[in-house]
């Protein structure tokens, strides 16, 4: 199942609006690259006209599409301008463009139903030359692929497309240093931000090192912050202090943050962005935070519970909730009244090993990160250990 499809034509008339619903620009193109083999295209998301330039407005900030226009949702705008990357394709240059003896009038996308994003469902096609007119037909985007074709590079990104991070690291490892560069120019970021994360920190440099400062500085932003840091640590200083100003101000914070700890200990272990809850907060409501889809299964399988700020350093760390706790709860309780003082939290200078040895004895999958005034400044689970546990060439074994 999926949304009903809008045609891009219908799509560029409306304005963009924010999420009071505030009109912030124009809506000037889609940006669609390659999918799977046997899969739809993406529409990767928006060009707008703001402030005069043109920027990229991911379509996973789409919130509705309605008559008054384009509404987003959460945060601000990268107002960065707009630059088309290898493997993407613009829609309004496909408009026009001859197939198969027809010509490209229109496209129509849609965004699937399972969250997967938006998806290219069919063209619109009419017969050149004088009776343009008067002939038309939409087909379905199968019947017409090499509309599509964006080259060696992507085809191969997307047939890997589907491939989990870490296989695809095992594949891509094996591929010679311009081949790599190649296959990363073409992904998206947040495709290659997954495949840097599961890459040792020698790797993750070689395909950074091939990128320009903007477009690494996107990348970086979109990796999880504990491995952000870890890959800007092994730079020089002058390189880190580069991407770090090029990053967006709050998303380049916690990272320096991060580096700011021996990256042997917990705090340099930490993801400073565990799920935080405060003491009111109802289960109903934990449970329905626990359940986003971006948030990585260690950070789901327990809440965080402190007093306000949420947001790392919190206010006093109160303790942890399960999420096996959760779901023995009744849905109006509130999470203080199922706080759990294990595993104690551990202090940011604490040692790898022993981080280790206390995520072993509590069989806990994190624990809390606690500075010296009892605020909560992060947690480390167990997958940011087994990063540092495990030989450096394990992925070759």
């Amino acid at each position: 199942m999926q949304s009903p499809p809008i045609f891009v034509s219908r799509l560029l008339r409306l304005p963009l609006l924010d999420s009071d619903g505030m009109a912030v620009g124009k809506l000037d193109d889609v940006v669609i690259a390659p999918s799977a083999p046997g899969d739809a295209p993406r529409a990767l998301g928006l060009v707008a006209l703001m402030q005069r330039r043109r920027i990229f407005i991911n379509g996973n900030r789409i919130d509705e599409v309605s008559t008054s226009g384009v509404r987003l949702h959460g945060g601000t705008v990268d107002l960065r301008r707009f630059e088309l990357r290898s493997g993407e394709l613009l829609a309004n240059s496909l408009i026009n463009k001859s197939v198969g003896g027809e010509v490209v009038n229109d496209l129509a996308i849609a965004r699937a139903s399972d969250g997967s994003g938006w998806h290219v469902v069919s063209v619109a096609l009419s017969a050149a030359g004088i009776l343009r007119r008067r002939s038309g037909r939409v087909v379905d985007w199968r019947d017409v692929p090499t509309l599509f074709d964006v080259g060696s590079a992507a085809r191969q990104v997307a047939a890997l497309s589907e491939l989990h991070p870490a296989d695809l690291a095992t594949r891509i490892i094996a591929l010679p240093l311009e081949r790599r560069r190649a296959l990363a120019e073409a992904m998206d970021d947040e495709r290659l931000a997954d495949l840097l994360e599961e890459l040792p920190e020698d790797e993750q440099r070689e395909l950074i090192a091939g990128l320009d400062l903007e477009r690494a500085a996107d990348v970086i932003e979109e990796m999880e912050v504990d491995d952000a840091a870890d890959l800007l640590s092994e730079m020089s200083v002058a390189e880190r202090n580069e991407l770090l100003a090029a990053m967006e101000p709050e998303e380049a914070d916690p990272i320096r943050r991060l580096l700011a700890y021996e990256g042997d200990t917990a705090g340099g272990l930490m993801t400073p962005e565990p799920l935080v809850l405060t003491p009111q907060t109802t289960v109903a409501e934990a449970l329905a935070r626990i359940r986003h889809p971006d948030l990585p299964s260690a950070l789901a399988a327990q809440v965080f519970v402190a007093e306000a700020p949420t947001a790392t350093p919190t206010g006093r760390f109160l303790g942890t909730v399960p999420f096996q706790r959760l779901l023995r709860e009744g849905p109006g309780t509130v999470v203080g009244e199922c706080v759990d003082d294990e595993p104690k939290p551990v202090g940011p200078g604490l040692s790898e090993l022993e981080v280790a040895r206390r995520l072993a004895a509590y069989n806990a999958i994190a624990v809390p990160v606690c500075d010296d005034a009892g605020r909560l400044v992060g947690a480390v689970t167990v997958d940011d250990v087994l990063d540092r546990v495990l030989p450096a060439d394990w992925r070759g074994r």
